[in-house]
């Protein structure tokens, strides 16, 4: 079949992206489901950071890709062996498609399913080669098993977890990336009880979502920092008690947790802050990592806060979730009220704004937008 979709064929930080355009939407051809892989009618695809990182060349991956990795949509067809979903089903999409069998999923670690970091490295499905070829017959890649901007994808069954049909689709784009990653970093790497303090530095769509999971885990005090003045007061609207600029930060949080916090999650992809990070928890204290530096950023940080200190510094991939798992109970606590994600909503748009999105996403302006990639959302 025919699908229109966002594709990347060079890397580019010159901007602006709305001028440079440095991708563009075209027509592929998307051939059928393979055993074991469902076609989805992409409803709602949320534009990320790891987005962006592609395009400017920050993330390496095989080119050209069609990108989009954070989205929902709805079952269209599936191919043999398929016992997961039906046709019909609404889903939510996970760009880790682990395999089930290895030994991290076997210890309940799907993020870091080897298997599945193979295929994403490659560009290719959990069952194979990319299914995407442009109109010259050449091979596009995936983007990490999804490709969600776009009209329609085939994913491993293995990326796709059912959801009720009743919740809208751009409160649950939010799902599959954002909130796995923020949440489940504060509740499943952090494991953060509560009344315990927390400072989330970064109020992007990840680490908001990590305030949302602190609120969700009963954390006290919930301090954001960000220089961004509306990201912060959007912060203090999902929950965060305290919210700064980073400047003056550090003296604040050791003020008010009376000497460091006792966890702290780094949203931002920086070495700097990641380093703040430790200098901001109290002896003791948890600092987990959830954003994406450049492959070439160094970390130096004193070498006595650990050992000395009783410090931790914990890597947190896709918030070591368990997507069929976490996505049904998050959005339980969206029902309830506790993790009102649709106020992170900042815009949608048509496919063909994508240029001007990725603009409004470099320029720190915008948390989570959603594409409304086949129309279903009512955009024109």
């Amino acid at each position: 079949m025919k699908t229109r979709a966002v594709v990347l064929r060079g890397t580019s930080t010159a901007r602006p992206y709305s001028g440079t355009r440095p991708v563009e939407v075209e027509e592929l051809e998307l051939a059928a489901p393979r055993e074991g892989e469902v076609l989805v009618r992409i409803a709602a695809a949320s534009l990320c950071h790891s987005d962006l990182s592609v395009v400017n060349g920050d993330r390496v991956r095989p080119l050209p890709m069609a990108l989009g990795h954070e989205a929902v949509g709805v079952v269209q067809d599936t191919g043999p062996g398929v016992g997961r979903v039906s046709p019909g089903d609404h889903v939510a999409l996970v760009f880790v498609p682990s395999c089930g069998f290895c030994g991290d999923c076997a210890a309940g670690r799907p993020a870091l399913c080897a298997q599945a970091a193979a295929a994403n490295g490659s560009g290719a499905l959990l069952h194979g080669p990319s299914l995407l070829t442009d109109a010259a017959g050449n091979q596009v890649h995936h983007q990490l098993g999804v490709s969600a901007f776009s009209e329609h994808a085939v994913l491993a069954q293995e990326s796709v977890v059912p959801i009720p049909k009743d919740i809208p689709f751009t409160v649950a784009s939010m799902f599959g990336c954002a909130v796995l990653t923020g949440a489940g970093a504060v509740i499943n790497t952090a494991a953060l009880r509560p009344g315990q303090s927390t400072v989330v530095y970064g109020l992007g769509g990840v680490g908001l979502s990590a305030v949302l999971g602190a609120r969700a885990a009963g954390a006290y005090p919930i301090i954001a920092v960000d220089p961004v003045q509306e990201k912060r007061e959007l912060a203090l609207r999902l929950g965060a008690t305290h919210a700064y600029a980073p400047d003056e930060a550090l003296r604040q949080i050791r003020e008010l947790t009376s000497g460091g916090a006792e966890s702290a999650v780094e949203a931002v992809g920086s070495p700097k802050v990641m380093a703040e990070c430790l200098s901001a928890v109290a002896r003791g204290g948890k600092v987990v990592s959830v954003g994406l530096p450049a492959p070439d950023r160094v970390l130096e940080v004193p070498a006595l806060a650990f050992a000395g200190e009783g410090k931790s510094l914990l890597g947190s991939y896709m918030g070591d979730a368990v997507p069929r798992r976490d996505i049904p109970r998050f959005l339980d606590l969206w029902r309830a009220g506790l993790m009102p994600v649709e106020l992170m909503h900042t815009g949608t748009l048509p496919l063909t704004d994508i240029n001007a999105a990725l603009e409004e996403l470099a320029s720190g302006r915008a948390i989570r937008q959603v594409i409304d990639t086949s129309g279903m959302l009512g955009v024109a």
